[in-house]
């Protein structure tokens, strides 16, 4: 293995760790994602437990990273602020994830159990990235 290879490697395995986890854990169930929004039915709490443990797992990874580099982590453009294209982005995001129960890591890891389903969100996905790079390239 040379050294150039090492990036692509370690990106594959970390994916792969990843995708594994969401699998284990149920994420890749939409019926389940579902269930953690409906707040006022019957509300099933395991994602919100899989994203403690998630964010608990990558603290210290993202502390680390952020003395390292002199970055705050923050959002917006800047990375400081919280701007209408985060907030607008972040909602149209949550609105197709509550009306899926798909997000785009699952989504991926659902290529290979239910492929046909997910494709035409992947392409929806791909459009709407498209769409948003073209609006911002005419600014």
């Amino acid at each position: 293995m040379t050294q150039r290879h090492a990036p692509v490697l370690t990106a594959f395995g970390c994916g792969l760790l990843f995708g594994i986890g969401l699998v284990i854990s149920g994420m890749t169930d939409p019926a389940r994602i579902r269930a953690f929004l409906d707040v006022t039915g019957n509300w099933n709490p395991s994602l919100a437990l899989v994203m403690i443990g998630a964010i608990a797992t990558a603290a210290p990874f993202f502390a680390y990273a952020r003395r390292r580099e002199g970055n705050d982590g923050g959002g917006g453009q800047d990375g400081r602020r919280i701007d209408a294209q985060l907030v607008i982005g972040a909602t149209i995001f949550g609105i197709g994830w509550g009306l899926t129960g798909i997000c785009p890591g699952p989504a991926f890891v659902n290529l290979v159990a239910a492929p046909q389903p997910v494709v035409l969100l992947l392409v929806a996905m791909g459009g709407g990235l498209a769409l948003s790079r073209w609006i911002v390239a005419r600014r």
